[in-house]
């Protein structure tokens, strides 16, 4: 049958599964939205309130559900202000399909009205773009888009589709959905090395990261460690993946982990590293990082390996393959030393831990009150390192958070997406610096009257700057005084929300309660000390061996 470009791109989305874009129309892509209108039956648009926002929430949707994130915007303005979303997707490694519209081929080039090269703007933060020059090729570009975006290690794809092409006409036929590529199986001789590695150990540490989330390999790695007597540590991108009171996961390490995931790595003599790309952020001086233990990395792409810290034994594969092969031939072993140890840095920890602080009891309250598959989403910030730090996970795929951009404005438009991903209510964690920049999508959450509870921790700064003013900068705290006027309450019944108010632990208590019972969006204002602190902390570019566990120290 003969369709035109604008229904091609709708029914190829059909026919492979998706269920919902995000998105906000413009004049060179509204034949789609033509198109978008005439098939609601099928397929469903949430009109965002910012095209940023509609990434955020394609990119929350695919975290979410572990299916592709789509979403499309006009030419000039509306491709640009997807940049930030695309980026963030590209740094976590989030399955995203990116459309959008542009003028006409024999206008490209001719500075006409919303023209831009998106192509080429977004080059470096995607896998792979196309620009789509002939209506016979659409339908199979996005097909690709889709296989690119979901195979390997997964990303954002740009598809740019002129005016013309989509106003033109050809033969269109169903296809069957796509398919991601296999991924390599683990080499034989790579797991035999690293059996052999494990055995020579008697202080082992598996270290996993978003590649393990991908890879739905948390009962796996649970596995290996008991039978190899080994602790667990994540990187933020691992979390949720493993409950957060299983007996060996010590959580969290890194710049903001947890002083007992932190140090036994730092005393490990085996690390095992499992979808985990050794971030500035987790390793702290990557020269001087777990020195004097040997390194396993196994990973879905190749690049990663030796990228930022030398190992001893690198090997690109499905990291699950790995696992099972791994976990067939290792030795059962015991490690009782290593566990004496680990005890002792667990007791310390819960010396070290602050009393009565009220991030950490609302965080509680939070993991007591929500459902055990509520998604969990942050923006960036001190917020988001006391969620990760303090929230009980028990469910996969629950945890959703820019990590690798460290996205201001992340958060809104990903628990709408979220939510939607899910069917399911999603709680945003956020902070008054960051929910100052993505409050608009409080408009489509409203009008959608999606399922969202929203936490603001309002301590009138930019809290994390403001922490490392407070620690290296000689209390300077140059612009990071907020000390706006902005009644949150206000703002949420302004929107046509709910809003409460809280300043202490009953009163948030209380507030929450209520609101995570609201069918639609709610806001919680809690005021919190703008002095508080995220701790441990270990110094940009220093080592764990010398954490910060107080703001009197600065080692």
């Amino acid at each position: 049958m003969k369709l035109s470009g604008a229904e091609i791109v709708v029914e190829t989305l059909i026919e492979q599964n998706v269920k919902t874009i995000f998105g906000y129309p413009g004049g060179t892509v509204l034949d789609i939205y033509d198109q978008l209108y005439k098939k609601s039956d099928r397929i469903t648009h949430v009109l965002t309130a910012h095209e940023q926002g509609a990434a955020h929430a394609a990119d929350g949707y695919a975290r979410a559900t572990g299916e592709i994130g789509v979403v499309l915007a006009t030419s000039g303005p509306g491709a640009t202000n997807l940049v930030t979303g695309i980026a963030t997707a590209h740094l976590d490694s989030v399955p995203l399909l990116a459309i959008t519209g542009n003028v006409a081929n024999n206008l490209i080039g001719r500075d006409c009205f919303q023209e831009i090269d998106i192509s080429g703007v977004t080059l470096p933060i995607t896998k792979h773009n196309f620009i789509v020059h002939n209506v016979e090729d659409l339908a199979d570009t996005i097909r690709e888009a889709i296989r690119i975006a979901k195979s390997g290690r997964p990303g954002p794809v740009l598809v740019d589709i002129p005016k013309d092409i989509q106003l033109a006409k050809c033969e269109f036929s169903y296809k069957a959905p796509v398919t991601k590529d296999e991924n390599e199986p683990a080499p034989e001789e790579a797991v035999n090395e690293a059996s052999r590695m494990i055995a020579e150990s008697s202080r082992p540490y598996i270290y996993f990261g978003g590649g393990a989330v991908r890879a739905g390999a948390g009962a796996l790695i649970s596995e290996l460690a008991d039978k190899i007597d080994a602790v667990i540590g994540c990187s933020l991108m691992g979390l949720s993946e493993l409950p957060t009171k299983l007996d060996r996961f010590l959580g969290m390490q890194g710049m903001h982990g947890h002083y007992a995931s932190s140090k036994a790595m730092a005393k490990a003599d085996l690390i095992i590293c499992v979808g985990v790309r050794f971030s500035d952020r987790s390793t702290g001086d990557a020269q001087k990082f777990s020195a004097g233990a040997r390194k396993i990395h196994i990973d879905i792409d190749a690049a990663e390996i030796d990228k930022n810290v030398k190992v001893n034994l690198g090997v690109s594969c499905d990291i699950t393959d790995f696992l099972r092969k791994l976990i067939d031939i290792v030795d059962f072993k015991r490690n009782p030393n290593w566990m004496a140890k680990i005890a002792k840095l667990r007791d310390q920890e819960k010396e070290y831990a602050v009393k009565d602080f009220l991030p950490e009891q609302a965080i509680n309250i939070i993991s007591d009150i929500a459902d055990e598959d509520t998604e969990i989403v942050t923006d960036v910030g001190q917020h988001q390192m006391w969620t990760a730090q303090f929230y009980d996970f028990k469910k996969k795929r629950t945890w959703i958070s820019s990590g690798g951009l460290g996205t201001m404005g992340f958060g809104m438009g990903a628990a709408i997406g979220s939510a939607y991903g899910s069917g399911r209510r999603s709680v945003l964690v956020t902070g008054d610096g960051s929910f100052g920049m993505d409050l608009t999508e409080l408009a489509t959450a409203v009008t959608y009257n999606v399922p969202l509870t929203i936490v603001v921790m309002n301590n009138s700064v930019l809290g994390m700057v403001r922490q490392l003013q407070n620690l290296f900068y000689n209390k300077v705290y140059s612009n990071t005084t907020l000390d706006r006027k902005t009644d949150f309450v206000k703002l949420a019944e302004a929107f046509g929300a709910k809003g409460f108010r809280a300043a202490n632990a009953e009163q948030f208590r209380e507030a929450f309660e209520e609101a995570y019972k609201v069918p639609g969006p709610a806001v919680i204002d809690l005021l919190i000390d703008k002095d508080e602190l995220v701790l441990p902390m270990l110094k940009p570019g220093g080592t764990f061996d010398h954490l910060i566990l107080d703001r009197e120290d600065k080692a």
